[in-house]
């Protein structure tokens, strides 16, 4: 069965290893927001570094979910001490649980923050797609999927919650976004 691959970028304000009480505030909830997430209906994993500290994203091992890559359109750091981005990398089996998680809860709140710490662009900020079961996507095929968005606008390989696509290609709509707001999938 096919499971939904996430992949979210945002270029912050400030690097990870800034002291300041708002740096420190987005390093604690996102903390949070993980614990969180990997709780919820739907969710099946994320990538998480085997090791590395905060910021240390360029030089951390990955393991399965491959050596981080970062989109074109950054141009921050790339050591523990200036890297300034937020990644994620997720699998979930369908976007109704992705939603769910990600619109709800401690999360939502957060989302309702993120200029706080993240900095406004025109660039997309998060991209979906299907693998195969049994896949598990990496930092590069985030990337590439991210800057296909961006590039060419949603597709089957590569879109969002507002223009989605069902695993074997059609279009679909999550509850709440779109014209055919009343499928849910």
């Amino acid at each position: 069965m096919p499971r939904l691959a996430l992949y979210t970028f945002g270029i912050l304000k400030s690097p990870l290893a800034d002291p300041a009480p708002l740096t420190q505030e987005f390093y604690d909830i996102g903390e949070a927001v993980y614990r969180k997430i990997s709780q919820h209906p739907g969710y099946l994993a994320h990538a998480e570094a085997a090791n590395g500290g905060r910021g240390s994203h360029f030089e951390a091992d990955w393991g399965a979910w491959g050596e981080f890559a970062v989109p074109t359109w950054y141009g921050k750091g790339r050591t523990a001490e200036t890297t300034a981005l937020a990644a994620t990398l997720s699998l979930w089996t369908g976007l109704r649980p992705a939603f769910d998680a990600i619109y709800t809860g401690l999360h939502r709140e957060a989302l309702n923050r993120r200029y706080d710490w993240v900095e406004r662009t025109e660039n997309p900020n998060y991209v979906f797609w299907w693998v195969s079961d049994g896949v598990i996507p990496t930092w590069q095929d985030g990337v590439s999927r991210l800057e296909y968005l961006h590039d060419h606008g949603a597709a089957p390989r590569a879109f969002t919650f507002h223009h989605s696509f069902a695993p074997d290609g059609t279009p679909t709509r999550t509850k709440g976004f779109g014209p055919k707001s009343d499928q849910v999938r």
